[in-house]
């Protein structure tokens, strides 16, 4: 989310994650953010690993005017055991803790959809609104489809958004590409060739048939593969990628449907089945899973950034992530909400292709930091 805020004109002062290898890969992708976006040159950019709990010398009231995050969504995401009582889920408070301490001008937490809309969480969800608004937010809760806002995937995500009182919420950002959504070929045609430099971190676990193939009326939808990596069709966006990929939880394409624009093996394979055909015993070669570069370009991640750490790793952080062109939209509409001037946008960065904004507010916002209450109601983080 970091790399959308900041191709939006924000300044990342700092950043956490439990996760050592994720944040390599985050240094690296500052690292060529910093030498491409003026605004970055020479900020100061701390970046501290470890459980926000126990940090050392978190920043304090008055060191950011943003606070943006996505504690870890396990125990929420309806794909998990949806726990109310994993620890990982109460990190959303450790979110709102660290927002109390900062008291920034605007917040913005990102979680799973089944947050902000699954009947489950309903008494949770109306906690964590009552809570920001007690700490002087005017609160408002966002289900975002990124294939709305430029991303070739079909990902679902909340935005818990406060901004300082008595600004009113902020509405939801304006979607750019609900009725014409970027299909997954879109992405993958932005790379080289499969296996050749710059898309060669290829995924080996076989794609093998199910022996009991369970059927949908989509071809790409039921269990015809063994594994939980699922196929996908080239001519939409894609699914939502998890942060479990890696061997034969791996996305399958047919690089043949790639390559050639022929008919998928799957909608065969399907139509076989769906007329009481045999059902196969081998697939064929043309069948492959994604590989990590693709996974990236699918999440919007830009071409040639740097990915650190294990093949497994890579998946997981990638799947774990905002979308950067999401991120971005919603850093934009949060920046002309606040009313701060436009940023000098890129209009293409690393590969990644950007919109320009403006901003359609007339007013700027008066931020006086001595207007913000030094003393707020406790909350349940740390």
């Amino acid at each position: 989310m970091d790399l959308g805020f900041a191709l939006a004109g924000f300044t990342p002062v700092f950043a956490n994650d439990i996760d050592a290898v994720a944040l390599d890969s985050y240094t690296a992708w500052m690292e060529q953010a910093r030498s491409r976006l003026p605004h970055l040159a020479h900020a100061e950019h701390r970046i501290v690993d470890g459980d926000i709990k126990s940090v050392p010398d978190l920043p304090e009231a008055g060191d950011a005017e943003i606070v943006i995050g996505g504690p870890p969504c396990q125990g929420f995401s309806v794909a998990g055991k949806m726990n109310p009582n994993d620890p990982r889920s109460r990190q959303v408070w450790n979110f709102l803790a660290v927002v109390n301490r900062i008291k920034p001008i605007a917040f913005v937490m990102e979680n799973v959809q089944a947050l902000a809309t699954n009947r489950r969480w309903a008494g949770l969800r109306e906690e964590l609104l009552r809570e920001s608004e007690g700490l002087g937010y005017s609160t408002s809760l966002h289900v975002l489809n990124a294939s709305h806002f430029g991303a070739p995937q079909a990902r679902l995500r909340m935005f818990l958004i406060g901004v300082r009182k008595p600004l009113p919420a902020m509405p939801s950002p304006r979607p750019t590409t609900a009725d014409s959504q970027p299909t997954l070929r879109t992405a993958l045609q932005q790379l080289p060739a499969w296996g050749q430099p710059g898309n060669d971190t290829l995924c080996t676990a076989r794609v093998t048939p199910a022996k009991s193939p369970v059927l949908r009326r989509s071809p790409f939808a039921g269990m015809l593969f063994n594994g939980q990596g699922r196929p996908m069709d080239l001519e939409r966006p894609a699914p939502t990628l998890p942060a479990s990929m890696g061997g034969n939880r791996t996305p399958i394409i047919d690089q043949q449907q790639l390559s050639t624009g022929a008919e998928s093996w799957v909608s065969s394979y399907h139509r076989q089945l769906w007329d009481g055909g045999p059902v196969a015993t081998s697939v064929p070669e043309r069948m492959r899973r994604i590989t990590v570069e693709e996974a990236a370009s699918i999440q919007t991640f830009p071409t040639r950034m740097e990915w650190r750490g294990p093949q497994s790793s890579k998946y997981r952080q990638i799947g774990n992530a905002v979308p950067p062109i999401l991120a971005y939209h919603v850093a934009a509409a949060l920046r002309s909400w606040l009313g701060f001037p436009s940023a000098e946008t890129p209009t293409d960065f690393l590969g990644l292709k950007l919109p320009a904004f403006e901003n359609d507010r007339t007013h700027f916002l008066p931020w006086d930091r001595s207007a913000v209450p030094q003393k707020t109601p406790p909350i349940k983080g740390f």
